[in-house]
């Protein structure tokens, strides 16, 4: 028996429109398969039929990308948006492939964000079993003393449940009595790290994502987007399938077509500036492994 997917996702799949896009095009009646309008979005088809979109046949599956970038702040991870505020995607629309973001970062949150067309990929990182690491900066009103830090590594209860143990470590200190703290937490929920830290009376000023699922943005500035290195990609697949963060990767050998990184920096594919402050303060470094 053939497996079979919602024709919603298979048109997302194929470079179309986004799965929500697609679901419209459904319901509006202008997807046919096999010669007859469908209506449903989640109808189960396995990608060999004839399916249509305005008469157009659908497209050959694309080859998978993956890129990373380097959100700005102020910029949201959705691709249409009725206030009309400033997506990623505007930033990566010269990429020759569609890509879609694996997650979501806050509007007022800068980071580490990955964009791929690999649906499988992004399901099983944004999956709550597989515990992906995210790492972030954080900036914070005050030092919490030793017991609040001790509440938010064992984990602490918020409006939606306890949150799953994190790891914290204070970095730097400003003559201001605040401070950078690093914190690297293993679930996907909605403005998680500001809420932590609000629940212990510190609330965060400054928010940015350093590194998801190891892929780091050392070296790169606000706006910037690379393609995965074959090293990291081979990370990101073992922890998609459930690896260790600290044991990704390490079978991986490079293999003709993948570039060997000759420093650590890498050249980003292309910049589009966004609006950049011209202070950007704050530490930086650590492993990611």
């Amino acid at each position: 028996m053939s497996q079979t997917d919602r024709l919603a996702k298979i048109i997302a799949r194929r470079g179309v429109a986004s799965r929500r896009e697609a679901e419209r095009l459904i319901e509006d009646g202008r997807v046919q398969v096999d010669g007859e309008a469908v209506y449903h979005p989640g109808t189960p088809v396995s990608g060999k039929e004839d399916i249509r979109v305005d008469g157009k046949p659908l497209p050959p599956p694309p080859r998978h990308v993956y890129f990373l970038l380097y959100k700005p702040r102020g910029t949201i991870t959705g691709r249409n948006d009725p206030q009309g505020r400033k997506s990623v995607l505007e930033l990566v629309d010269h990429l020759s492939d569609r890509v879609e973001p694996v997650g979501r970062l806050d509007m007022d949150t800068e980071g580490a964000l990955l964009l791929t067309n690999d649906g499988a990929l992004a399901n099983a990182l944004t999956h709550p079993r597989h515990e992906v690491p995210k790492r972030y900066l954080v900036k914070i009103w005050k030092e919490p003393d030793a017991k609040k830090l001790s509440r938010l590594r064992r984990g602490i209860h918020l409006e939606d449940g306890r949150t799953a143990p994190a790891r914290l470590r204070v970095v730097e200190r400003t003559d201001t009595g605040n401070c950078w703290i690093e914190v690297t937490v293993t679930e996907g929920r909605n403005r998680l790290v500001r809420r932590m830290f609000d629940a212990i009376g510190h609330p965060v000023s400054k928010l940015r994502r350093e590194s998801f699922a190891t892929l780091s943005i050392r070296g790169m500035e606000r706006g910037d987007v690379r393609p995965l290195t074959g090293e990291e990609l081979a990370r990101v697949q073992d922890i998609a399938e459930g690896k260790a963060a600290a044991e990704a990767g390490h079978t991986f050998k490079y293999k003709k077509g993948f570039a060997r990184p000759k420093a650590p920096k890498v050249k980003p594919l292309h910049r589009k500036k966004a609006a950049r402050k011209p202070n950007r303060k704050g530490p930086r470094g650590g492993s990611d492994r």
